[in-house]
């Protein structure tokens, strides 16, 4: 399961130099067609409860969640306590580097709950989460 953060349907139009002309629908399409054995659900919201609602609704079935909070990253003790209360591994994602950005966005609530934390390879950096949680699934028996 990917789960998208507030402002991530604007992929695409938003602020391009940071975060690329491609939307996320066109990369997911992508990411399909390289891994068609991997059922890959995908949802996004701008509501942090509805985020936290679809945690809990996939974190006791789904074999993985990649999350990018967006901005939620780093306000939302609601999404960390959310990651906790589930069985599946969760691996946050960045699409920038959020290190080479403000110094509010230095800060993750979410990081210490995640299995890892992969940021700063553009949208690739859903491509190298998925490969994470395959491997976890593969190797570690979905524990971080």
């Amino acid at each position: 399961m990917i789960i998208n953060g507030p402002n991530l349907n604007l992929l695409g139009k938003r602020e391009p130099t940071i975060y690329g002309s491609q939307s996320f629908e066109e990369y997911l399409d992508q990411l399909k067609e390289k891994y068609p054995d991997v059922n890959i659900s995908y949802y996004q919201s701008n509501v942090e409860g509805e985020l936290i609602n679809v945690i809990q609704e996939t974190g006791f079935i789904s074999d993985g969640i990649i999350l990018n909070a967006g901005a939620y990253t780093h306000t939302s003790l609601a999404i960390a306590d959310a990651i906790r209360a589930i069985k599946c591994p969760v691996v946050e994602v960045h699409i920038s580097n959020v290190f080479k950005r403000e110094e509010f966005r230095h800060h993750s609530f979410l990081t210490s709950a995640c299995c890892g934390c992969i940021l700063g390879f553009g949208l690739d950096s859903y491509r190298l989460a998925l490969e994470s949680l395959i491997y976890i699934n593969q190797h570690q028996n979905n524990e971080c």
